[in-house]
C-alpha cells in the first residue's frame, strides 16, 4: 500500500455564494494528493509524460460529509491499496484542520501511450518504483 498526505489552503475563489468550497474543487484536491503521491514514489507526472505515458481519469467517485470554507486548511490523504497493472485506483480522504471528515472518494486512472492514445500496461519504470510498496 502507498499512502501520501498533503495540505491545501482553501482559497476564496474556490468558494461559492454560500461561502463553502464548491463541490467541483474536491476533484482538484484529489489531483493534488495524487500528484504528491507520485512525487513521493519518485515518479512525478512530468517524468511519466516525458516517457510517453498519460494517466487519464476514467472514473471519479466523491461522497461529501461536511463543508469546508475559505481559510480552512485541508489535509488530503491519498492511498493506492493494490499494485496497478493498467489502471490506478487512488482513494482519497480529505479532513479539515479540526480533523472533521469533509469528503471521501476515489479516482481511477488509465495508463495510455501518449502517441497512440491506446491503453498500455504499467510501464516497467513505474512498476519498479511502485512494487516496493506492495507485497
Amino acid at each position: 500500500m502507498i499512502e501520501s498526505v498533503t495540505n491545501i489552503d482553501v482559497r476564496y475563489y474556490e468558494t461559492d455564494l454560500m461561502g463553502i468550497v464548491h463541490h467541483s474543487n474536491y476533484i482538484r484536491y484529489f489531483e493534488c494528493g495524487r500528484n504528491q503521491l507520485l512525487i513521493d514514489c519518485g515518479i512525478p507526472m512530468p517524468e511519466i509524460e516525458r516517457r510517453g505515458i498519460m494517466l487519464p481519469v476514467i472514473d471519479v467517485k466523491c461522497h461529501y460529509y461536511n463543508p469546508s470554507r475559505f481559510g480552512d486548511v485541508l489535509t488530503v490523504k491519498t492511498v493506492i491499496e493494490k499494485m496497478p497493472m493498467v489502471k490506478i485506483e487512488a482513494k482519497a480522504e480529505i479532513r479539515n484542520q479540526n480533523g472533521e471528515l469533509i469528503v471521501r472518494g476515489a479516482v481511477i486512472l488509465g495508463t495510455i501511450d501518449s502517441v497512440t492514445r491506446r491503453p498500455v500496461r504499467m510501464p516497467e519504470f513505474m512498476r519498479e518504483k511502485l512494487c516496493k510498496y506492495f507485497n
